[in-house]
């Protein structure tokens, strides 16, 4: 059934919620899981993107390694097949340079963390599930973590 599955993390328990229920599937099914994480190289500002400077890179280096690395072991604690891949994102969508890579990659599912924020807060921050939802025809797979706030 599903044997490639696409699972993108950053450093939120609710994304290691959503690749735990990624492992279980894959395991379930003798699939294997890519756990993608995406690293902005630019920074917004003001009517214009400021390019991460390089004294920053080494911090963002350590911090995809933290990420990956925890999430590497987890889908080993499960004995599930695992890759691991850093996108480096410097103009795009985050949604859409997902989508790109699952297609690329051959996923037969996404899972994926959703906060379900409603209101201002989704106004403000707004929806990286949801914009992968409109970017993708692959089946996604969408938890949401009981911890997050609604509002």
């Amino acid at each position: 059934m599903y044997q490639r599955i696409f699972v993108p993390v950053d450093n939120s328990e609710a994304s290691f919620l959503a690749l735990t229920e990624a492992c279980k599937l894959a395991k379930l099914n003798g699939g294997k899981v890519r756990i993608a994480h995406v690293a902005n190289m630019n920074q917004p500002g003001w009517g214009n993107t400021d390019f991460v400077p390089n004294t920053d890179m080494q911090q963002i280096a350590d911090e995809q390694s933290e990420i990956l690395l925890q999430a590497k072991e987890l889908a080993q604690s499960y004995g599930v097949e695992s890759e691991c891949k850093v996108i480096k994102n410097w103009v795009d969508k985050i949604p859409n340079v997902l989508a790109e890579d699952a297609k690329a990659w051959q996923a037969d599912l996404i899972v994926m963390n959703t906060h379900g924020w409603t209101g201002l807060k989704r106004l403000l921050l707004g929806s990286v599930a949801e914009g992968l939802l409109r970017a993708t025809t692959i089946p996604a797979l969408m938890i949401r973590s009981a911890s997050d706030d609604e509002t």
